[in-house]
């Protein structure tokens, strides 16, 4: 199994920095080898107790840099392009084509490439708000709770 970095967000504000091997978007947990011990044993986290989990390039990032939080003119991203917004008031652009295959959850893809994360697994339970930035500006949640295909 392919060894991945993630950071961790808990919805009570927590935060676990380690590497996985078991995450799949249908299950109900994973474990996790933590970056500042990788060599005890992993932790199990339970997917419920999340905000989201954030695929990342590093550990560090790079504390200066200003995420782009939009697409820039003649992008098209895979998937439809989203804005969410967390119930703890972090807002994320990116494209989305996965949330209809788990109606808990979804994959985000930043818009920004330069951006630390490469994916974002977002638990829909933590999120306050999730907006179509094309076409319909129907919000996330209503076409959700209306079975209207995207």
């Amino acid at each position: 199994m392919e060894r991945i970095r993630v950071v961790v967000r808990y919805r009570d504000g927590r935060v676990l920095k380690g590497i996985t091997q078991d995450f799949f978007p249908d299950k109900n947990s994973f474990h996790l080898f933590l970056a500042d011990n990788p060599s005890d044993k992993p932790i199990e986290v339970l997917v419920k107790e999340l905000k989201a989990v954030f695929v990342v390039r590093d550990f560090i990032g790079n504390p200066q840099y200003i995420e782009r939080k939009e697409f820039l003119d003649g992008e098209r991203p895979f998937g439809r392009k989203v804005e969410v917004t967390f119930e703890d008031g972090e807002v994320m652009v990116g494209s989305t084509m996965t949330y209809h295959h788990n109606p808990s959850s979804f994959f985000l893809f930043p818009a920004d490439p330069k951006s630390n994360n490469i994916r974002v697994f977002v638990i829909l339970s933590a999120v306050k708000q999730v907006r179509y930035l094309d076409s319909v500006q129907k919000s996330f949640r209503d076409r959700l709770n209306s079975r209207v295909e995207v």
